[in-house]
């Protein structure tokens, strides 16, 4: 993805989590499921076995994730675009919490920095900085 829409995406997702309060309630009724999904670590194929088990997000499945979604897998950039893009999308049926892989230190530690710097020659730095942000 073009690094002016990763940008973009980022910008959207950060005025999107603003808005919102530190604690989100998630209910349930007899007739939705709710997904609770935790430590992706860049393992996209994992996701994608989720939402291929579990369905894709919809205004009758709702997710919820549970941090760690970058570090140690090799596709933790993509797993932020599918999942703020699914957040984006349908607000009220995707939330995201924040893990401890979602630092800064800890993505110079386990790689999260490396992987955006090497897909993102150029603008690697804006993203990163803009990601941590997010973040």
């Amino acid at each position: 993805l073009h690094a002016r829409y990763v940008l973009n995406l980022l910008h959207e997702t950060r005025k999107h989590l603003k808005q919102l309060p530190n604690i989100s309630h998630v209910s349930t009724c007899y007739s939705e499921e709710v997904t609770v999904c935790g430590d992706l670590h860049g393992q996209l194929d994992d996701l994608f076995l989720i939402f291929y088990k579990n369905g894709l997000p919809s205004p009758s499945k709702s997710y919820v994730f549970n941090g760690d979604f970058v570090d140690r897998g090799k596709q933790s950039l993509e797993i932020l675009i599918v999942l703020f893009t699914f957040l984006l999308i349908y607000p009220k049926e995707v939330h995201l919490n924040r893990g401890n892989h979602e630092d800064h230190m800890v993505n110079l530690r386990y790689g999260f920095a490396k992987e955006v710097m090497q897909k993102y020659k150029v603008h690697g730095r804006k993203i990163l900085k803009m990601i941590q942000n997010v973040f």
